[in-house]
C-alpha cells in the first residue's frame, strides 16, 4: 500500500508565496507519473501541474510563470512552490501520482488528502 500524505498549505496574503510538499511512503518502486490538482468550492478538480521523471513539466494557463512544480525522486517528494498568489488560487489542492508498488509491474493511481490553501488580506 502507498500513501500520498500533502503539507504546506495554509492562509496566505495576496501576493504571498507557499510551497506544498507531497511525499509517497509505503510500499513505492517507482513513480511513473505526479501532478497537483485542486478544487475550489463549487467547481471541478481542474489540472494545476504535471510531470514525470525524465520529462516535462505541464501547467495550467491560469499558474504559468507563477507556480513552479518539482520531484526529488531519491525522497519520494513533489514540490509546488506557489507565488504571487491571488484569491483564486484559493483551493484545496490535491497530489496525483501513478506509483509503481514493489513487486509489481502496474502502475497505480494514488490521491493524497488534499491540503488547503487560501488566499485572502
Amino acid at each position: 500500500q502507498v500513501q500520498l500524505v500533502e503539507s504546506g498549505g495554509g492562509l496566505v496574503q495576496p501576493g504571498g508565496s507557499l510551497r506544498l510538499s507531497c511525499a509517497a511512503s509505503g510500499s513505492v518502486f517507482s513513480i511513473n507519473f505526479m501532478a497537483w490538482y485542486r478544487q475550489a468550492p463549487g467547481k471541478q478538480r481542474e489540472l494545476v501541474a504535471g510531470f514525470s521523471d525524465g520529462g516535462g513539466t505541464n501547467y495550467a494557463d491560469s499558474v504559468k510563470g507563477r507556480f513552479t512544480a518539482s520531484i526529488d525522486n531519491a525522497k519520494n517528494t513533489a514540490y509546488l512552490q506557489m507565488s504571487s498568489l491571488k484569491p483564486e488560487d484559493t483551493a484545496v489542492y490535491y497530489c496525483n501520482a501513478l506509483v509503481v508498488e514493489k513487486g509489481k509491474i502496474y502502475d497505480r493511481n494514488y490521491w493524497g488528502q488534499g491540503t488547503q490553501v487560501t488566499v485572502s488580506s
